[in-house]
């Protein structure tokens, strides 16, 4: 999963991106609007944490743009602001929560996974791949109703896999969630991890689309 911080204040913006990471998103960060509105006009993310109070172009502009555009990922907003009627106008503009300042770190990593959950069409926290259940509130994982051992890498994958919306996931993009690039040896990573996985877990808990990418298996 990818997620854009889009936040001025340096420190805030270092603690998001380690609580985001750690939570298993790909984080990427922007300190200013301009910046902000270019990465989530060109680049896919499955959620934004957007800070309203930013520099060369504040947030509601961004997020009109984005969504006049037609980027629809989960948008959170955050503001140091507790006036009702900015958090209106954030919610009109397309926000899809909002969070003011100062915030526990624990709670938005919460609402940014559950964002995420519901827009790949998931209302709970458990997800299932063949006979494999991810817990992505835990960050756990059951085969078979006892629990499976997963490696960081192997539980980001199949966290992505998850909430991809049931579309082909392609080896590059996988390459690139996992480890930032999507050269020809990390795609070969990503295949040698899906064959691992295979093994332990059954041929059917990562289905390939010839041609297109993986997908999830179906829930056994």
């Amino acid at each position: 999963m990818r997620c854009l911080v889009v936040e001025d204040d340096s420190d805030i913006q270092a603690d998001l991106r380690r609580a985001l990471g750690a939570s298993g998103f790909a984080v990427d960060v922007a300190g200013d609007g301009e910046t902000a509105w270019f990465l989530g006009d060109t680049e896919d993310y499955d959620a934004a944490v957007l800070d309203l109070g930013l520099p060369r172009l504040d947030g509601l502009s961004v997020l009109r743009r984005w969504r006049s555009a037609g980027r629809a990922f989960p948008v959170i907003v955050l503001s140091a602001r507790g006036d009702w009627t900015e958090k209106v106008e954030g919610i009109e503009a397309g926000a899809d929560d909002y969070m003011g300042k100062p915030f526990q770190m624990g709670e938005l990593v919460a609402r940014v996974r559950g964002l995420v959950r519901r827009g790949a069409g998931h209302t709970n926290s458990i997800v299932a791949l063949g006979r494999l259940r991810l817990d992505t509130a835990r960050m756990s994982a059951t085969f078979d109703g006892a629990p499976a051992r997963l490696s960081p890498l192997e539980y980001r994958l199949l966290d992505h896999l998850a909430h991809a919306s049931g579309r082909a996931v392609s080896a590059g993009e996988l390459a690139e969630h996992l480890y930032g690039v999507a050269d020809s040896g990390d795609t070969n990573a990503i295949e040698a991890i899906i064959a691992r996985l295979r093994r332990k877990y059954g041929a059917d808990v990562i289905l390939t689309r010839r041609g297109f990418g993986y997908l999830p298996g179906e829930p056994a």
